[in-house]
């Protein structure tokens, strides 16, 4: 598996024949368009359906790093699965809202809530959709969690990093120069604490979270049933009347018989192929053994020839 490569030749039929293999659920395809617009699909595999969007905007996660005051680079947050946050996917009326809400959802790994542990929630996907412009943002954050109620010198004890204290005469200098904080120094709001499991109500924790990227800006343009093919279920730019929608269906159906027809008169000249070879492979066998026979009479004839010569020459003695 290591060794598979893409290759500029490959076809979506090509991945998917391995994509169980690899445990793969999702088929993301990024394109470009001749007028340099970038289109994003999500397809479900092996049978879709398959939802496009125009990317109307990006950054990349190196780009947000590159706007923080104090980036972190990634460490183990990736080694679990993200938690998945939907916001404005409420209205269960509109079908497209709740495909896109489902397909969403299902890029990423379930979580069992009763059974994960809070360690392993490091990650936070956000999709929102807005409902004026109706474009779906997409956000990626890191969790982090501190302790509330302790100055950043406390902070740095208990995390056990040693300060550098040559410029104090005791630790209480070190602690107390919390007077003097600066503004990364206070704490935060009642309404970003929490009380964890297991804790007192005085031990709480302050979460907070970093952006850590890419960011995208997403307007839907239509989805199909099937995999990158396949019937238009929704477009949001193009309405149809019934009466094309019924003409539609009935070239689609028409071009599927004729597959089905190609297809079977494919089947019949294979078998058709297959029995005239088998024959001709029984007519050379027979062929074979007649030419075989033929041979051993000729060998026994020259045989019975010398033995009449011999006993000929036998009399003349």
């Amino acid at each position: 598996m290591g060794k598979k490569r893409e290759r500029k030749g490959n076809k979506i039929k090509d991945f998917l024949m391995i994509a169980g293999q690899l445990m793969v659920t999702h088929l993301l395809v990024l394109s470009k368009s001749s007028n340099g617009g970038v289109n994003l699909r999500i397809g479900r595999i092996p049978r879709g359906p398959t939802i496009t969007f125009h990317v109307e905007s990006y950054v990349l996660a190196k780009d947000v790093l590159h706007l923080q005051k104090r980036p972190k680079s990634p460490g183990t947050e990736f080694l679990a699965s993200p938690l998945v946050v939907l916001n404005g996917f409420g209205d269960k009326s509109s079908k497209k809202v709740v495909l896109m809400a489902t397909m969403l959802q299902n890029m990423f790994p379930s979580i069992k809530v009763s059974t994960m542990k809070l360690s392993e929630a490091r990650r936070i996907i956000l999709f929102n959709l807005n409902p004026e412009t109706n474009m779906v943002e997409m956000r990626h954050y890191r969790i982090t969690i501190k302790t509330l109620g302790l100055s950043k010198s406390v902070k740095t004890l208990i995390h056990a990093n040693v300060p550098d204290l040559h410029n104090y005469k005791d630790i209480s200098d070190f602690i107390m120069r919390g007077a003097f904080a600066s503004e990364s120094d206070i704490e935060d709001g009642p309404e970003a604490s929490v009380v964890l499991p297991r804790q007192s109500e005085s031990d709480k924790r302050a979460i907070r979270l970093f952006e850590i990227g890419p960011r995208l800006n997403l307007k839907l343009i239509k989805i199909q049933d099937g995999l990158c093919s396949g019937e238009v279920i929704h477009h949001e730019f193009i309405t149809k009347s019934k009466e094309e929608i019924k003409q539609l269906n009935l070239k689609k159906q028409k071009e599927k018989d004729e597959k089905n027809r190609r297809r079977a008169e494919q089947e019949r000249n294979v078998k058709a192929k297959a029995a005239k070879l088998a024959a001709n492979q029984k007519k050379d066998a027979e062929g074979d053994e007649e030419e075989n026979d033929a041979e051993e009479e000729q060998e026994e004839m020259e045989y019975d020839e010398e033995d009449f010569s011999d006993l000929m020459e036998e009399d003349d003695e």
